[in-house]
């Protein structure tokens, strides 16, 4: 479930909205009144919304979007005249009176986006270190030597012996190494 962060400079409206949103299924992990406590907040749940109004008593939106992690989204409640000067980029808009369709189903959506980014994120295979990367090459090379493969036939040995075994590519490589130097 997402974590959803409430900030409004007066507590008693950020407590309004995560009634709204509980009601509605939401999970709000923290009610905040200060952009520092928002970034806090963040800081300690790693990823997630962040709903919130334009004006805090230390920053405005625009700071604390800035300097929460990418991992995190905003959507920002505010006046038509806030709105009007322009909304940062990346940033959901919702203006002001507030209607509780809207931000349910604003929030419904970067949600989604979010859960989409985070699928497609799981699938993308590690990304390795250099020496990593060096391993690999150097045991499919003492393969191709001693064996008299192709780097084709090597590289799918090293996968399908990594897939057997159940370890990932480097301790396959680790592993051929001690065999092979024996």
């Amino acid at each position: 479930m997402t974590n959803v962060v409430v900030v409004f400079p007066r507590i008693e409206d950020a407590k309004s909205i995560r009634n709204l949103l509980v009601r509605s299924g939401y999970k709000v992990s923290a009610v905040c009144s200060s952009g520092a406590q928002a970034l806090a907040a963040a800081d300690r749940l790693g990823s997630g919304v962040i709903v919130g109004g334009y004006r805090y008593p230390d920053m405005i939106y625009e700071e604390l979007y800035d300097n929460v992690t990418p991992s995190f989204e905003m959507i920002l409640v505010a006046s038509p005249r806030a709105l009007s000067e322009g909304v940062a980029e990346g940033v959901v808009s919702i203006e002001m009176p507030l209607r509780a369709h809207d931000l349910i189903s604003s929030l419904d959506m970067v949600v989604e986006n979010l859960e989409r980014r985070r699928r497609r994120k799981r699938m993308q295979p590690p990304q390795r270190s250099e020496a990593d990367r060096k391993l690999i090459e150097e045991a499919k090379a003492l393969l191709m030597e001693r064996n008299h493969m192709t780097e084709e036939e090597a590289h799918r040995y090293l996968q399908k012996t990594s897939m057997d075994s159940g370890t990932n590519m480097v301790e396959t490589a680790q592993m051929i190494f001690a065999l092979m130097r024996m």
